[in-house]
């Protein structure tokens, strides 16, 4: 090895480290944030010693209505990023991602349906029924997705499918809350806008094992996803069986987004703005780094839109969509506008 190569390598190491650096420092930032911010001010003292020591004034209000929401953001925006990772992966393009392909419109039909029929008739809904209602809706919409790729080569058409795909689940759903007469389902319409609040203890802790599970396979995927990123005859000629393959990467995508949808809505932008920029400042591909990475920004990412969905207009509170679209929409875009160039 050269000295050039040498330096290079602990150039990128150094980058590597100070991008992980920033991502822990950002959510740490972010977390205090987020606790401290609302109509009771808390101050930084007061919340290390309700978090640590489980005492003060105002433990019932970080534990039992700023946390859950906290930690929802935190591991569903990184789950968000993650399957948004898979699914560019698979389709071998930046520009794919669980919302824009209509993945989380299908999971939130889906959902919405299980919703209305079961809390008019059993007046119950678990949140296994939710995960696997979101799983088939995103598993359809995935399997019209694919279909509308077997004939349209190019991303750009494939991407217009897919958003014609979540238009009419989206359309769908409000249909069906427009004539749902039960009571219980006022807030439906809420969360069909993407939200993080009104989350429980309970709901953490299914959705916290589900999608980190998924995050622990995915990390563990990180040599066949490698090889599989250089091309399929690569892929193979490495020992991946890419049919296998091909289909744990649809199924861990569309699990990972439907628990998403099931528990906070569909979320613009995320699953595709987040891995394009970690990529942007780690200088790399490799999935060993971004799965992580992707994990950790996507959570930092909704961690800060929701602050901003919560406070920028309270006592009014903006859909975490709204927010999430208003950055990543941007993103998309230069993307866009850069692939374009690029050809030309």
């Amino acid at each position: 090895m050269t000295k050039t190569e040498k330096t290079a390598r602990l150039a990128a190491r150094a980058r590597y480290l100070a991008v992980f650096i920033g991502l822990i420092a950002a959510f740490a930032v972010i977390t205090v944030w987020n606790i401290n911010s609302g109509s009771v001010r808390i101050p930084v003292k007061e919340i290390a010693r309700i978090i640590f020591l489980r005492e003060g004034e105002q433990m019932n209000i970080i534990w039992k209505l700023r946390m859950p929401r906290i930690i929802a953001a935190a591991v569903l925006g990184g789950g968000l990023a993650l399957s948004g990772f898979l699914m560019q992966t698979f389709f071998g393009n930046p520009i794919a991602g669980p919302f824009v392909l209509g993945i989380s419109s299908g999971s939130k039909l889906f959902v919405a349906m299980v919703m209305i029929v079961a809390l008019r008739y059993v007046n119950f809904v678990s949140s296994w029924m939710m995960v696997i209602a979101a799983f088939v809706g995103a598993l359809i919409a995935m399997g019209f997705v694919l279909l509308a790729a077997r004939s349209i080569r190019q991303m750009s058409m494939l991407l217009v499918a897919g958003i014609m795909i979540g238009y009419i689940c989206s359309a769908a759903t409000e249909f069906l809350i427009t004539f749902a007469q039960d009571s219980d389902i006022v807030n439906l319409h809420n969360w069909t806008q993407g939200s993080f609040s009104g989350t429980k203890w309970e709901d953490v802790r299914f959705f916290s094992i589900l999608i980190l599970g998924c995050l622990l396979a995915v990390f563990l995927m990180s040599k066949p996803i490698g090889a599989y990123q250089m091309g399929e005859s690569y892929a193979q000629s490495m020992g991946v069986n890419v049919k296998r393959f091909r289909v744990i990467l649809i199924l861990m995508s569309s699990l990972i987004a439907g628990c998403v949808a099931a528990f906070a809505g569909p979320i613009s932008f995320v699953g595709i703005a987040v891995p394009h920029l970690i990529k942007m400042l780690l200088k790399t591909a490799k999935p060993i780094l971004v799965i992580p990475a992707s994990f950790l920004g996507g959570g930092v990412f909704c961690m800060f839109c929701d602050y901003l969905a919560r406070t920028i207009f309270a006592p009014v509170e903006l859909s975490i969509s709204t927010v999430t679209a208003i950055f990543g929409a941007p993103v998309v875009i230069a993307m866009l506008i850069r692939r374009h160039g690029e050809k030309s």
